[in-house]
């Protein structure tokens, strides 16, 4: 923001809904303005503007958020509570909105709200900060506008997800793990600035299966989630304890193992102690992503159609219980399970799942829409067929690939896909809405608000 004067101008065609003093102060008029289409510009701007424009757009609709009584909170009461078997019986969505994430985003908390369901939780991978073109500042206050468009109050959950050591960087030694794990304690500190209050890091990456012995196996594992673990806790906000979740079974490998999971916990709580204070031990991980037989985006066969997965349930419902009997935790998460058959997904809070990772049928509700204009979706192909021709394998159709690579084409088209006529914006946001609410129902978070507002404090 370069000054006062331009910080009026700016924000003068708001003066119907809030006004903003030279001081930056923020009034609000009319609360009910802020779910109707000013909210719509103001997002726009808080993306698309120039960088003093953004900034203070960015800024506005974090302090209307705090005036609306929306904040960004930490999950770690609630999942503490769910390791001591205070509550349960539910599994907490958490959804990468990775292409057009405004709209996205207000299609889950529309049926948030509808279905007076908590806690949901909002997450961008490390991965897709590069590819849909989303930094953690943008992300976090592209939510809270998307709440605040559809009259939500409350903690707001957003999450970072799988901040994930690059293997070959890491095992190179020497100067190129050094620029990896700056890289990755750079991404923490700025993602816990912008309100990512929950942290999932994934070095599973790093697991050598060569190795003798299980506990040398996820050695590097453990060894740097507890680094970056003891890093969130010095960058949190005061009175907040972050939400750090670990992963031991890379998504597509081969399932994990009770073996594996109580060595790297072991190996995680004796490297975590090293690293802090005794007064701050134990606010150590509350729940480990674990490999179960998915694979991100499902295994595409020739046609473009996904085949069908076969989740491992015993496997996830025997570490899920040795996660909150032996640990404390809230227990284990799914991966990679947005494209599996509808009637999988009450599974998961039969078997104790404390979370599940959705994203790739969101981007496929999206793009295989009937609304969803098909001269743009040609284009975002074309594009996907200029720049990353590399990741076409011999023998791979047209459809694998534009399959495998579509999702690299919305940062590109983020402003094209932002710009789409309302009437093919609100057919997009319908499908999804019907698909948020059916899985916050199989998941058992509808209906669950209550519950959730008398385990988050005020400090979130």
């Amino acid at each position: 923001m370069t000054g006062p004067t331009m910080t009026l101008a700016l924000f003068d065609p708001f003066k119907n809904e809030f006004e903003v003093s030279a001081q930056g102060v923020v009034t609000l008029h009319h609360p009910e303005a802020l779910q109707g289409p000013a909210m719509d510009r103001l997002a726009q701007l808080a993306v698309f503007g120039d960088a003093d424009a953004t900034a203070a757009a960015r800024r506005v609709i974090r302090e209307l958020a705090r005036l609306r009584g929306l904040r960004p909170a930490s999950i770690q009461p609630l999942y503490e509570a769910m390791g001591r078997g205070e509550v349960g019986g539910f599994t907490t969505p958490a959804l990468n909105l990775r292409g057009m994430a405004y709209d996205a985003a207000r299609a889950a908390a529309r049926a948030a709200r509808d279905l007076e369901a908590g806690p949901v939780i909002f997450e961008l991978a490390r991965s897709e900060m590069s590819y849909a073109s989303q930094t953690p500042d943008e992300y976090a206050t592209v939510v809270l506008a998307a709440c605040l468009r559809e009259g939500l109050t409350g903690p707001v959950f957003i999450q970072g997800d799988h901040f994930q050591v690059n293997a070959k960087k890491y095992h190179a030694g020497g100067a190129a793990r050094d620029a990896e794990l700056r890289a990755l304690r750079a991404l923490v500190a700025d993602a816990v600035r912008a309100g990512f209050l929950n942290i999932d890091i994934d070095a599973s990456t790093l697991v050598v299966l060569e190795r003798p012995g299980v506990r040398e196996q996820q050695r590097d594992n453990f060894e740097v989630q507890a680094e970056l673990t003891a890093l969130v806790r010095q960058e949190q906000p005061p009175g907040v304890t972050v939400s750090v979740g670990g992963e031991i079974g890379e998504v597509g490998g081969r399932n994990s193992t009770p073996e594996e999971f109580r060595a790297f916990m072991d190996g995680f709580r004796e490297a975590f102690a090293r690293r802090t204070a005794p007064s701050s031990r134990a606010a150590g991980v509350s729940k480990i992503s674990i490999q179960t037989g998915t694979s991100h985006g499902g295994v595409v066969l020739p046609d473009g159609t996904v085949a069908k997965v076969k989740i491992d349930f015993d496997c996830l419902r025997t570490i899920s219980d040795i996660a909150r009997r032996e640990y404390g935790l809230a227990g284990a998460v799914q991966h990679g399970a947005s494209t599996l058959p509808a009637e999988a997904f009450g599974e998961f809070p039969k078997h104790g799942a404390a979370e599940v990772h959705l994203a790739t049928e969101f981007q496929n509700i999206l793009l295989d829409h009937p609304e969803f204009p098909r001269a743009l979706r040609t284009e975002m192909y074309a594009w996907a067929e200029t720049h990353c021709a590399a990741e076409r394998t011999p023998g791979m159709t047209a459809e694998q690939f534009h399959y495998k690579t579509r999702k690299k084409t919305w940062g590109p088209f983020k402003a094209q896909t932002w710009d789409l006529p309302e009437g093919v914006r609100a057919a997009l946001r319908e499908a999804l809405r019907t698909k948020f609410a059916f899985l916050y129902e199989k998941l058992g978070v509808a209906g669950k608000q209550p519950l959730l507002l008398r385990r988050i404090s005020p400090a979130g």
